[in-house]
């Protein structure tokens, strides 16, 4: 790396330009956040009072949720929660400029209200998620570039699938989930590394993974806003609930199937952080349908079992058999349960009736209800299939591609040393103080006839900045 310094800082700095630039050709507020007329709508009407709270449940989700649920590599904290940051900024500026070109552009321009806010955030979660599965193995350089061309293929394959397609994904199983998983581990095979695997900065310590579990449970709580949030009335009624008892089913089923195939009954850290999620994936694509209550138990279980064994057997198999490093498993939790939830939806696009749906069918499957050359609800069933099928082309090609391409030495890849570290990019882990931080002390405990070792922080270190080793 003959130039590095700066390096970064520029090209941020050069896309922040651009993209005051293109804010300042194409986009203005849209028509509920100019200034109201006479006779204008009620301001108990307007989109913001109507989509606030759900767009407050999703940003959190977005900077909390998925910030913090990777931080579980003891040596990566920094840059876990930090990138997550700065991707998840930069694409919430960078998705409504794209989402409105592709989208919304009328007359040369696209307004901008608060459902769009929503959808960018949308897009920055396809970002993080892709994000999770080369964790610790690229430069923020990488990330970068990654991000500018994930979200424009992104947004492309929705395009494809809800304005030419015609389907549902209200909660993002394709869309989101299953694109940002297999997009990223398309990335990750092809940065492939055999310094990834088995590497001793890869693991976690208690400390670390208690922090990840902050981002779970942040996630969990607000998983129905996230599947509920673009939608309206009765068909957000039924996010919620479906949501929410898939949620519950998979965090239970996931403890059993943890602690049923472990070979000493013990429960697993990294099934409870993730797979205890999968359940709102895997309903997202049919939760505004009507899947019925036990419906959503059911999908919430079979996610938990996809997802639990799927950090149990099958990332360990990509990795040894096809040199598939996934840091954060996000084919356990994303893209496996991502397809679910598209099959899901297309057996319930099967059931779609005006007797089932009432009025609300038009809203939900407008090809069925239209009076040119009308969908049946199989035909239907059958574009929604035809959408996971491109979504996953777009993606796995699109990884590959962008994977290549960030081989390139002039996006500053990390060497070997500095896999899963911070160091290389954070000051203060130069100056020592974040490895006293990181690496607790082990302090040996009695407990009735049995010595358990339990890391704990030891403060006056801390405060003379000398650290421990790791246990």
């Amino acid at each position: 790396m003959a130039w590095f310094r700066g390096k970064l800082s520029l090209v941020i700095l050069l896309a922040q330009v651009l993209f005051i630039l293109l804010f300042g050709l194409f986009a203005q507020y849209d028509e509920e956040a100019s200034p109201k007329k006479a006779g204008g709508e009620h301001e108990e009407n307007n989109s913001i009072n109507r989509f606030y709270g759900v767009f407050q449940d999703v940003h959190v989700m977005i900077f909390i949720g998925f910030g913090f649920l990777m931080t579980f590599l003891k040596k990566y904290g920094y840059g876990a929660i930090g990138f997550n940051f700065l991707l998840a900024a930069f694409t919430l500026q960078w998705a409504t400029i794209v989402r409105g070109l592709i989208f919304n552009l009328n007359d040369g321009k696209f307004g901008i209200g608060v459902e769009n806010l929503i959808e960018a955030d949308f897009s920055a979660a396809v970002v993080l998620i892709s994000f999770g599965a080369v964790l610790g193995k690229t430069s923020p350089l990488q990330l970068i570039i990654m991000t500018i061309i994930e979200v424009v293929l992104s947004v492309v394959n929705e395009y494809i699938g809800l304005s030419l397609l015609t389907v549902t994904d209200v909660g993002g199983s394709m869309f989101i989930h299953a694109f940002g998983a297999y997009f990223g581990m398309g990335v990750a095979w092809a940065l492939k590394n055999d310094a990834n695997e088995n590497n001793e900065k890869e693991g976690s310590t208690s400390t670390s993974d208690l922090f990840s579990m902050i981002g779970t449970v942040f996630l969990w709580m607000f998983w129905p806003s996230f599947n509920g949030a673009l939608v309206e009335e009765e068909s957000r009624h039924r996010a919620v609930i479906n949501t929410y008892f898939s949620l519950a089913a998979c965090c239970i089923v996931t403890y059993a199937i943890s602690s049923m195939s472990n070979k000493e009954g013990k429960i697993e850290m990294v099934a409870i952080q993730n797979a205890t999620l999968a359940g709102g994936v895997a309903v997202g694509t049919s939760a505004d349908l009507m899947i019925s209550p036990w419906g959503a138990i059911t999908v919430g279980a079979v996610a938990a079992v996809v997802s639990t064994l799927g950090f149990k057997f099958c990332t360990p198999f990509l990795c040894d058999k096809l040199k598939l490093h996934d840091t954060c498993g996000v084919h356990n939790l994303h893209g496996m349960p991502g397809v679910l939830g598209g099959v899901v939806g297309a057996i319930a696009a099967t059931f779609a009736t005006t007797e089932l749906y009432a009025d609300s069918l038009a809203d939900i499957f407008p090809e069925i209800m239209t009076t040119d050359m009308p969908r049946t609800a199989g035909s239907q069933a059958g574009y929604q299939i035809l959408a996971l099928v491109i979504t996953l082309a777009i993606a796995i090609v699109g990884g590959l591609v962008t994977g290549f391409l960030l081989k390139l030495k002039i996006w500053d890849s990390p060497s070997d040393p500095q896999l899963f570290s911070d160091y290389p990019y954070w000051d203060d882990v130069a100056s020592g103080a974040v490895e006293a931080r990181y690496q607790p002390i082990p302090v040996q405990q009695e407990v009735e006839n049995a010595e358990e070792p339990s890391d704990t922080l030891n403060l006056t270190d801390l405060k003379s900045g000398e650290g421990a080793a790791t246990a």
